[in-house]
């Protein structure tokens, strides 16, 4: 195993220590984004005020909102974490201590043009989601408390969110899909199959 390999693998191990346990998962990964998709979806359906009125559904925040909601976030968490649980052959549950990196590059290098669409497209507008909504949340709620400071343009926050975000993720996803894939043969049956459960992969 590449020590680029091994360090990459360590990391995420300690990683899953924090936050991919039963609890951890749900009270600071899945609870939080629920959450903020329900409490989105709630304000545009019952919000009657013109003042508290929803914003545009082909506005850049609620565009890029609900592809990641819609689309983008079910295919990856089923991708990784429920299709890969089924106990049924030739699956056969595979583990958190298999479902690691390798289980990564064997998707981006087996189905390389859906697998960069999907971390691509998950990645880039989660980030820009992130960039519109601080503006949002900076203008409303602190800009009135700091009126002296400043956070930039949306272009310029898009940038920084670009260059120190998803830059860094997808050039680090680059990288680990160059290299080998290091498993069992028996591991990259069940990765395969755990893949094709998905429809997206199917097609």
């Amino acid at each position: 195993m590449s020590r680029k390999n091994s360090a990459l693998l360590s990391t995420q191990l300690l990683g899953r220590e924090y936050y991919q346990t039963p609890f951890a998962e749900k009270a600071l990964v899945l609870g939080p984004i629920t959450a903020h998709i329900v409490s989105a979806t709630l304000k545009r359906l019952l919000s009657s005020k013109p003042s508290t009125e929803p914003r545009r559904w082909r506005s850049p925040l609620s565009v890029t909102g609900y592809a990641v909601a819609l689309l983008y976030l079910p295919v990856h968490y089923l991708t990784h974490r429920v299709h890969p649980a089924q106990e049924a052959a030739p699956i056969l549950a595979v583990g958190p201590s298999e479902l690691d990196f390798e289980f990564v590059k064997h998707g981006l290098q087996t189905w390389p043009v859906r697998s960069w669409l999907i971390y691509g497209g998950l990645t880039m507008l989660t980030v820009f989601h992130m960039s519109f909504g601080a503006g949002i949340i900076w203008n409303k709620w602190m800009k009135p408390l700091l009126p002296t400071v400043s956070i930039g343009s949306t272009k310029t926050r898009n940038r920084l969110v670009f260059g120190g975000l998803a830059l860094p993720a997808l050039t680090g996803l680059y990288f680990m899909s160059k290299e080998p894939v290091l498993t069992f043969s028996s591991t990259l049956t069940r990765y395969t199959a755990s893949y094709l459960t998905s429809s997206v992969y199917r097609l």
